[in-house]
């Protein structure tokens, strides 16, 4: 089936579908994330955790692609004159965020996960089939007529699709109003492979490393021109293939602990009831995951609509960004998916459910205010990590992770502020 062109006529056009495409990467990756933080490792035969532990790896890497994507975007929007954001809607979301055939929920390892994230990376053209749980409702946004000025929601049934039109579009502005003026931000705000050590990173300033920057995101997503054997559709397929091997010799194999994405409240933008935690020892785990969550997302902020921070300054927010999400989300949020999720959910365990609780926005563009806001909350959460610390080792870690970071920015916001 032939899908609908992507229509983009102006700078307004392709900033919101960017946006889109932020949002959805980022979605995208907090499943795969989930997915791997509920993976087992014990209580399994020696070849089902062998297997399991090399789907954890693999879950890993693709997540941390994730992650390359969702730089990249950032990347695109600053290359234009727009600020990345790091917001995004809460899961589930079924209707609304996205089109329609594009739903996103919180799952642990197994088979509707596995069918999901096939869905989600098939190539563009592949007729595959989501998840029974994940139901359309709602009928496709209709077309852009020429010459509207407001941008607003366009039809794409995979991510390929929206990202070969997001390029379309670009090109088609660069010839029609030259790269210059389409291309208009400044070279400094661009993440570098030399700075986040990643070679498959992308500045981007022009048309070509535009191009280039997308064509790195569809590859490792669906695969170049149909070649998906070692792109995330492809090595999805082959843990889909030893996943179903191994249930067939053992139907009561069960590689995840039984996790729900379950949150500390409700969100404040899903209508629909959403499990919550009723264990408070699980609640206080769940609240101080989502807390280093939020921390992740205040310096990715920072770090990609910075203003006057020296080199040494953005690497501190850029490093204080990984340890946090290595060393404290990581570890946080798979315990999690050992916890109980309370009486309201027997036999389920609990799940990071990467709460927003607000609609994410940034601090003002100047330096000091700005350090001075991200010091005060990361000690914050250190004293509360640290107020639980005695009752829970995995606390106690997080709680000497968190501290080592604020100690590191405040350092560098002392620092600058000294007379030179």
């Amino acid at each position: 089936m032939t899908e609908p062109p992507i229509v983009i006529e102006h700078r307004g056009h392709v900033w919101y579908l960017l946006v889109q495409a932020s949002q959805l990467e980022h979605m995208i990756m907090c499943q795969y994330l989930f997915a791997e933080f509920s993976l087992k490792t014990d209580g399994l035969t020696a070849e089902q955790q062998a297997a399991v532990d090399r789907w954890r790896h693999e879950l890993h890497e693709i997540a941390v692609q994730e992650m390359l994507h969702l730089a990249l975007v950032a990347n695109l929007m600053a290359a234009i004159g727009a600020a990345p954001t790091f917001g995004r809607p809460n899961f589930p979301q079924s209707c609304g965020a996205f089109p329609p055939s594009l739903q996103m929920r919180l799952l642990p390892f197994g088979e509707a996960a596995l069918t999901h994230f096939l869905f989600l990376e098939r190539p563009e053209g592949m007729d595959r089939a989501d998840d029974a749980g994940f139901i359309s409702c709602d009928p496709p946004p209709s077309p852009i007529t020429p010459g509207e000025i407001f941008p607003r929601a366009q039809e794409f049934a995979t991510v390929g699709h929206l990202y070969r039109g997001i390029k379309d579009g670009l090109t088609t502005l660069a010839a029609t109003h030259g790269e210059q003026q389409v291309f208009c931000g400044t070279p400094r705000a661009q993440a570098t492979p030399e700075r986040f050590h990643w070679p498959e990173m992308i500045a981007v300033t022009d048309l070509a490393s535009a191009c280039a920057a997308i064509d790195e995101i569809i590859e490792q997503g669906e695969g170049a021109q149909g070649d998906w054997q070692d792109a995330h559709y492809g090595r999805f397929l082959k843990i889909w293939e030893e996943y179903t091997a191994l249930r067939a010799a053992d139907p009561h194999f069960q590689p995840a602990h039984p996790a729900l994405g379950t949150f500390t409240r409700q969100p404040f933008d899903v209508s629909e009831p959403q499990p919550l935690i009723g264990d408070p020892d699980t609640l206080t785990l769940a609240e101080l995951c989502n807390l280093a969550y939020e921390a992740i997302l205040w310096m990715l902020t920072r770090f990609f609509t910075h203003t006057d921070e020296s080199e040494d300054e953005l690497d501190v927010l850029i490093n204080g960004a990984i340890t946090m999400m290595a060393g404290v989300l990581a570890p946080l949020g798979t315990e999690l998916t050992r916890r109980p999720a309370g009486p309201a959910h027997p036999g389920h365990t609990a799940g990071p459910a990467f709460e927003m609780y607000y609609l994410m926005d940034n601090v003002v563009p100047w330096r000091q205010a700005a350090w001075t806001v991200l010091s005060e909350r990361l000690h914050q959460i250190a004293d509360r990590c640290a107020a639980h610390a005695a009752a829970d080792p995995v606390i106690a870690t997080a709680a000497q992770r968190v501290a080592a970071v604020a100690g590191t920015i405040d350092a560098a916001r002392i620092k600058s502020a000294e007379p030179m």
